[in-house]
């Protein structure tokens, strides 16, 4: 008796385990992100893009290096594990594609045709 309430101790902890990474796989693009799309015809842009859940979808904006907003996303679309932010600047509708790398750091592309690399910005508490 005593081995089945360990198995089921075990068999509990398992299945909570499993269903918090479910959650923070699904929010893993949501916070604050500096991103440097390479090789753009202005030379390197990077920006930071902020991205929100409400109502069960991704929501953001762009800003610039002194916090001001660019933009705000048309919409974001979401895959498995991939997001494609669209939005309009400078009278150009934007798409970029990114993917995770690790906990911190993701990759991907603009338009498909240039790429671009971003790091987790971590706020002081």
């Amino acid at each position: 008796m005593k081995k089945l309430s360990i198995v089921f101790t075990l068999a509990l902890a398992l299945f909570i385990s499993a269903s918090a990474m479910a959650q923070s796989a699904k929010d893993y693009f949501v916070g604050k992100w500096k991103i440097t799309v390479i090789g753009t015809p202005n030379g390197d842009n990077t920006g930071t893009y902020i991205l929100d859940r409400k109502d069960g979808k991704l929501v953001g904006s762009l800003q610039d290096s002194t916090g001001k907003e660019i933009t705000k996303f048309t919409s974001v679309d979401e895959k498995d594990k991939s997001i494609t932010i669209n939005f309009t600047v400078q009278s150009y509708d934007v798409s970029l594609s990114l993917d995770p790398i690790d906990d911190d750091h993701i990759k991907g592309s603009m338009m498909g045709m240039f790429d671009a690399k971003g790091i987790r910005v971590k706020e002081d508490k």
